[in-house]
């Protein structure tokens, strides 16, 4: 099994179960407010027009050209493990450390993966993988550079799931101008930035081809009723977006001043998620384990812990005085 955040199990299971607050994901802990659900979205198989209308709403949303292709998922996550499908398993090269089901997925359908440092190691791959912004440590491209970048990978994956609040990192308004023979896929998550990840929706835009053979190995119903009726809802309310990118811009700020009080320092993130150094990261994890906060830490490193970010005032004073005791 490949190491993840929000394995409360594993928490639960040395430290106790009880009340726990998950800040081991990057997911909004502030999730947008469900639409009520006809008894249809719960009782009936969804159409080709139901995925059709959430679809043009997701490219509404991403700013993407009418020539691109969408094709809705099962979650960020069903993309990625369809994505060494789309063809003959070669070398793929993935920037890290990153999201590690990438490579594992990737991994498991025979392709031989390389993590690089940077996307100018992408140059020469028959596959190439970037997550913009990185998980965990922030770090971003901007289209400009993978669009250059592009040309030199035979398909370039760009995962986009945490580029709702920075939409100005995004490729997808850029790839009607891609140059001819370039191959861009991107992929989105919805459940992150909305806080709905159990209900497991995402996107992936691109090419009609590639797009239509993901759809293709999706098969039908790959989203659910309730998917679709929540994913429409959210993705055309603007002005809710536009308070939320606020609100978690001044949470962010609050959360790193937070760690800095308590001798960690920034290594990056983004407003879903911070990642400090804090010198011994299991020591840190299980202090505030000691309180049942979950947090992440990461095999590769011995400092780095992520944070995600409290959504309720008693959550932040919990972990203030967590942090404080």
């Amino acid at each position: 099994m490949r190491d993840h955040g929000g394995d409360l199990d594993r928490a639960m299971t040395r430290y106790g179960e009880g009340d726990w607050l998950d800040l081991s994901t990057g997911i909004n802990a502030s999730p947008y407010p469900m639409p009520d659900l006809s008894p249809r979205a719960l009782g009936a198989l969804p159409t080709s027009a139901d995925l059709a209308a959430l679809e043009t709403t997701a490219r509404k949303a991403y700013r993407a050209h009418p020539s691109v292709d969408c094709v809705a998922l099962a979650g960020a996550q069903a993309a990625i493990q369809l994505v060494p499908r789309l063809g003959p398993a070669r070398e793929a090269r993935v920037v890290g450390p990153t999201y590690n089901e990438h490579a594992g997925a990737l991994q498991a359908q025979g392709w031989s993966v390389t993590q690089v440092s940077d996307i100018a190691e992408l140059k020469g791959a028959a596959l190439g993988v970037v997550v913009n912004p990185n998980n965990p440590d922030g770090r971003f491209w901007t289209p400009e550079d993978l669009i250059d970048l592009s040309k030199d990978v035979g398909l370039l994956v760009v995962d986009e799931s945490f580029a709702d609040p920075a939409p100005e990192y995004s490729l997808i308004p850029y790839m009607d101008r891609l140059p001819g023979g370039v191959s861009i896929l991107v992929l989105r998550s919805f459940g992150k930035f909305f806080g709905l990840a159990g209900l497991r929706l995402g996107f992936a835009l691109g090419p009609s081809p590639i797009v239509g053979e993901m759809r293709r190995l999706a098969g039908p119903w790959a989203v659910s009723g309730p998917a679709i009726a929540a994913g429409r809802a959210a993705l055309a309310d603007s002005a809710w977006q536009e308070a939320m990118i606020g609100r978690l811009a001044q949470d962010a700020v609050r959360m790193d001043a937070l760690a800095k009080a308590a001798g960690w320092t920034l290594v990056g993130g983004t407003v879903l998620f911070r990642t400090y150094d804090t010198g011994d990261a299991l020591a840190a994890q299980d202090r505030l384990a000691q309180a049942h906060i979950w947090t992440r830490a990461f095999p590769y490193s011995k400092g780095w812990l992520r944070l995600g970010l409290p959504g309720t005032v008693a959550d932040w004073t919990r972990l203030e005085t967590a942090l404080g005791g």
